[in-house]
């Protein structure tokens, strides 16, 4: 009489080995489309107690599988007891977003965001936010790197989606995880780095801006011997420069329509070289109270078109690496030509402060910022 191998076993050499093929649905998970182990003996019997327990335990697990990976809305109960499904499509978490987080944010929070979740939408479609899971989170990180995306770039874009989710999520009740929590994104290419402008293209572009002498070419000039950062500048009123005085300077503070980038930002900046001139300009023109209405829309200042104009016009007399930034990469290294000591470079530039120490007093009088100024122009 032949005696009938246990379920999911055979015999080679006279040792017992278990062999089950994977579930066609969980493929993807193995590297192989079979199981296979030996079980280390000889006896039917003792095969027979190894296999069912092997079994049990790979029926267990692949349903764990399943289970994690369905897609279940949470459940609410109504007043009336009738049992309904609540959740928000990613459309509708963005509109929530913007109308909770957006008070006072300048455009560039809602453009960005809007277009982040653009691309979610065309690469996976307009889903409940439970319905997004870490798999499919991965896909489309590896969507947006197929469309060109840096690797800095996919993280705003995950950063973006990943809160406006969360606080779908927390506004909603939704008993569910944020499928964007944990994305790993790779490093695929290191940072480019902006370099300063040499001193020659400086006195080149500088020399231009008195010549053509325009609201674009002052806009250049003052950054250009202040140190200021393109959308402080962009969104300054014209009560904000003080020229009536024994040293002119730029009392720079947040407005409504263009906040500014850190509490550091609020400064005051001795004007000096060819940012006096351009102030000089900006105030015997015209009646407006902005020093740049051209960058005004609406409430908003459009630092971002101003950003797009001026590059394109300064590129010809740029090297490679240089934007319209590189100005602030340029006024630091100017500074530590003459010497400047890191506390009155970091006061001037509205950089963060490097210390305690520097948190304390009243801070440097606007005498003893000029002097260094006065360097450097």
């Amino acid at each position: 009489m032949v005696v009938q191998n246990p379920q999911h076993t055979y015999r080679k050499d006279g040792i017992f080995y278990y062999c089950r093929r994977v579930p066609k649905d969980l493929l993807i998970r193995y590297d192989e489309e079979r199981i296979v182990m030996s079980l280390r003996t000889k006896s039917i019997t003792a095969a027979r107690r190894s296999a069912a327990a092997i079994t049990s335990r790979l029926d267990e697990y692949w349903m764990s599988i399943r289970i994690a990976e369905m897609k279940i809305p949470k459940l609410v109960a109504t007043d009336a007891g009738i049992i309904k499904q609540h959740t928000i499509k990613l459309s509708d978490a963005l509109a929530s977003y913007h109308a909770l987080k957006g008070i006072g944010k300048d455009v560039l929070f809602f453009t960005t965001s809007d277009r982040f979740c653009k691309y979610l939408i065309d690469a996976l479609g307009d889903r409940h936010v439970a319905d997004y899971s870490s798999s499919d989170a991965s896909a489309f990180r590896d969507h947006l790197f197929d469309r060109g995306l840096s690797s800095s770039s996919v993280r705003r874009a995950f950063s973006s989606i990943r809160a406006i989710i969360n606080l779908a999520i927390k506004e909603h009740g939704l008993n569910c995880v944020n499928g964007f929590a944990s994305t790993f994104i790779p490093e695929k290419e290191g940072p480019k780095r902006r370099m300063p402008i040499p001193t020659d293209s400086l006195r080149e572009i500088q020399a231009k801006c008195v010549s053509i002498d325009d609201d674009m070419r002052w806009l250049i000039a003052l950054i250009s011997d202040s140190g200021m950062r393109l959308a402080e500048a962009a969104g300054l009123l014209k009560t904000d420069i003080n020229l009536e005085t024994d040293i002119p300077f730029i009392e720079l503070k947040p407005h409504e329509w263009r906040p500014l980038k850190t509490a550091n930002s609020k400064r005051l900046i001795p004007l000096v070289g060819y940012s006096l001139w351009a102030c000089d300009r900006i105030l015997s023109n015209g009646d407006s109270v902005f020093a740049f209405p051209r960058y005004m829309n609406g409430s908003r200042c459009n630092s971002n078109s101003a950003s797009a104009t001026l590059n394109k016009w300064l590129r010809p007399m740029l090297p490679e690496n240089c934007v319209i930034h590189s100005f602030r990469h340029s006024f630091r290294d100017r500074l530590r030509d003459v010497e400047a000591p890191t506390e009155i470079t970091d006061t001037l530039g509205g950089w963060a402060n490097k210390s305690v120490g520097q948190k304390y007093g009243a801070g440097f009088q606007l005498n003893i910022l000029a002097k260094w100024m006065q360097k450097i122009a």
